[in-house]
């Protein structure tokens, strides 16, 4: 069984988030992933990593922290904050849902996570930030 893991952590800034897509594509450029399947997963790490920037930590500085682990032709992506948490996860997983829509944000996140992985969990809460982990198997692996 192959296995390898990193971690990271970066201000929730978000000039950040292109640094964490790259860093995500690098990593998962062991699995030898189709253009397609990069893409996606950069997409998805977009969004969560967006998400942690403008909602868990809103105008304040915090820190994101971002955990990649294969196993075998599974990549698993934890995106981590330490914000202020969503109050319904439930609500927040609905599209075009969104807290902040005075910043004309889609309220996609977790829509577009959902259909670029083949799974996505959200662990949340209030006061204490919010975990969000997403999975894709790679064919070409």
């Amino acid at each position: 069984m192959f296995k390898n893991e990193m971690k990271l952590e970066f201000p929730s800034k978000s000039v950040n988030e292109s640094f964490a897509r790259v860093v995500v594509a690098a990593f998962a450029s062991q699995l030898d992933p189709t253009l397609e399947e990069l893409s996606d997963v950069k997409t998805a790490v977009s969004e969560a990593v967006t998400n942690a920037i403008i909602h868990g930590y809103e105008d304040a500085e915090g820190i994101v922290t971002l955990r990649c682990k294969i196993e075998d032709n599974k990549l698993t992506i934890e995106v981590e904050d330490n914000g202020k948490g969503i109050e319904n996860v439930e609500l927040a997983r609905q599209p075009l849902y969104t807290s902040r829509p005075e910043l004309e944000r889609s309220g996609m996140g977790f829509t577009v996570m959902e259909t670029f992985m083949d799974s996505v969990e959200v662990y949340s809460e209030l006061g204490k930030g919010t975990k969000v982990i997403m999975t894709k198997t790679f064919k070409s692996a």
